[in-house]
C-alpha cells in the first residue's frame, strides 16, 4: 500500500483524484503497478491489471481508494477487477465523493471479491487532502502561505519584502506552488511584486493557475501576469490583457471569498494556495476558508511596525481560532511552520454551500 501510495502522489490530476494500484500474484511477487494521470486518463486500478495480465488471476490488487462502479469517461473498475480473477482487494480509503462512496466495496463482496478496507487509511487519504475535502464540503482546500519577520512582518512599510525569507525557504514555497492547483493572490500584491506566480523548480511540466483577486482598484495591464492568462475574479465585468474574468458578487471592496472559492473548484482547482496580501488573506481567513497554512518565518528583525500577515484589528482574544500546529522544521536559516484548521474552529458557516 505504501508503495502504491507513492505511485499516486507523483501526478497532478483534479478534479479527479489522485490514485495508485499494485497487483501481487499468488506468490507475493508485485506484477502490476499503475497510477491515474488525470482527466480522461485509465484508472489506475486498470493499468496495474493491464500490466500484470493473466498473473491477476488469484491475486491481491491494492488500491489506495475505493475502486469506481460507475461509466465515467473511464470504464468503471469493480467489474474489470472480478473479470481479471482478483480474489483479495485491499483499499486505503472509501471514496467519499457520493456518487461512489461505497457502492465499488459493495458491489465487489457482492460477487465474492474479498475486501479489507482502511489499509494505511490516513496516509491514503493525507496522497490528496485537497480531492476528500473537496468532496465532502464541495469546496476547495485552501492554504494560506505567509513569509513574515521574526517580528511578524510579511512587509516593510513601503510594501517592500524582498528579502524577508532565504533563498532555501523561497524554493520551498515554490514547492508549495507546484503541488498547487491554483495560485490565488490580490490585485495589490500584484502592483507591487509583479509576480508570475509560477513554481520555479527543475522539471516542472505544468504550472499552477494563477488567479487574481481584484479590488475597486484598475489592474495593470504592463504586469507580468497577462503572460500566463490569469483568471480574474472581480465584482464586476472588467477589461484585461488575457484571461479569463469570473464575475463573483461582494459586499465590500472584494468579490465574496466563498463565491470565489466555489468558481475555482467548479473549474476543478481543487488546492488552493492563498498567497495574499493582507487585505485578501484577512477577508478569507474572517470567511472561515482557510483549512491549513505554511508560515515561513525569516531569520530578521523588522525593528518596527510593517505590514501584520492579516489586515485589520486585533481587539480581542475571544477573535482568535486555535490551530493545530503540525510541523515545524528549519529550512536553511529561516523556519517553517505548517498548521492545520480544526473543522470546528472554521467560521463562519458556508452561505449558500454544499
Amino acid at each position: 500500500m505504501r508503495r502504491a501510495i507513492e505511485l499516486a502522489a507523483d501526478h497532478r490530476t483534479h478534479p479527479n483524484p489522485r490514485v495508485g494500484a499494485i497487483v501481487v500474484d499468488v506468490s507475493g511477487e508485485v506484477v502490476g503497478e499503475g497510477a491515474h494521470h488525470g482527466v480522461g486518463q485509465p484508472h489506475a486500478e486498470a493499468l496495474a491489471l493491464d500490466q500484470a495480465g493473466d498473473l491477476a488471476k488469484g491475486s491481491t490488487l491494492y488500491v489506495t481508494l475505493e475502486p469506481c462502479n460507475h461509466q465515467g469517461r473511464t470504464p468503471p473498475c469493480a467489474p474489470a477487477i472480478v473479470t481479471a480473477g482478483v480474489a483479495r482487494v485491499m483499499v486505503g480509503a472509501i471514496d467519499p465523493d457520493p456518487g461512489v462512496s461505497g457502492s465499488g466495496v459493495s458491489w465487489l463482496r457482492e460477487t465474492g471479491v474479498d475486501v479489507e478496507v482502511g489499509v494505511l487509511g490516513d496516509e491514503a487519504e493525507a496522497v490528496d487532502p485537497a480531492y476528500f475535502h473537496h468532496r465532502r464540503t464541495g469546496m476547495p482546500l485552501v492554504t494560506l502561505k505567509m513569509a513574515m519577520t521574526l517580528d511578524g512582518s510579511v512587509a516593510a512599510s513601503d510594501r517592500s519584502s524582498k528579502w524577508i525569507t532565504s533563498e532555501q525557504a523561497r524554493s520551498d514555497a515554490h514547492l508549495l506552488r507546484s503541488v498547487s492547483d491554483a495560485v490565488v493572490v490580490g490585485a495589490g500584491t500584484v502592483r507591487s511584486d509583479d509576480p508570475l506566480l509560477t513554481a520555479r523548480l527543475d522539471g516542472i511540466e505544468e504550472q499552477s493557475v494563477p488567479v487574481i483577486v481584484a479590488g475597486r482598484q484598475a489592474l495593470p495591464v504592463e504586469s507580468r501576469i497577462w503572460q500566463r492568462s490569469p483568471i480574474v475574479i472581480s465584482t464586476r465585468p472588467v477589461g484585461v490583457p488575457s484571461g479569463e474574468v469570473v464575475v463573483v458578487p461582494g459586499d465590500g471592496e472584494w468579490p465574496d471569498p466563498w463565491g470565489t472559492a466555489r468558481a475555482l473548484a467548479e473549474r476543478g482547482l481543487l488546492d488552493v494556495l492563498l498567497e495574499g496580501g493582507p487585505n485578501l488573506a484577512a477577508t478569507w481567513w474572517g470567511a472561515g476558508l482557510i483549512g491549513r497554512g505554511v508560515v515561513y518565518v525569516g531569520a530578521l528583525i523588522a525593528g518596527g511596525r510593517g505590514l501584520a500577515p492579516l489586515e485589520g484589528d486585533f481587539a480581542t482574544m475571544a477573535e482568535s481560532r486555535p490551530v493545530n500546529i503540525t510541523d515545524v522544521r528549519m529550512v536553511g536559516p529561516d523556519m517553517r511552520i505548517e498548521f492545520h484548521v480544526p473543522h470546528d474552529a472554521a467560521q463562519p458557516e458556508n452561505p449558500g454551500g454544499s
